[in-house]
């Protein structure tokens, strides 16, 4: 069985390379994320509908600034480039169930 931090890794050079293929691959057919809006996104379809276009322009990128894992779920300290003017820290949950991410939490 695939590590929670290996995963969510795996997950975040794809987002940095801008695969989108690779990307949604690291998730769940019925993936739960919760933005720090309230809104969020259910499914690998919504999921890839949303970041195709974010991932064409090529300028998003994640700086994980700290990680730590417990059990199914790892939380990141990331500093997101490139999806704002400014960069946006924020920390986001991660659970990982069966080898993929089925539930992301973006918080504050």
């Amino acid at each position: 069985m695939t590590e929670p931090r290996d995963v969510v890794e795996q997950q975040i050079i794809a987002y940095n390379s801008h695969d989108i293929d690779a990307f949604v691959a690291t998730y769940a057919e019925g993936v739960v994320i919760r933005r720090r809006d309230g809104s969020s996104l259910q499914g690998r379809q919504a999921l890839r509908d949303h970041y195709t276009g974010q991932f064409a322009k090529g300028r998003c990128r994640a700086e994980i600034l700290g990680r730590l894992g417990e059990g199914d779920w790892v939380v990141d300290h990331e500093l997101a480039h490139g999806v704002s003017d400014d960069p946006i820290r924020t920390l986001v949950a991660y659970r990982v169930r069966e080898g993929l991410i089925d539930r992301v939490d973006f918080l504050g």
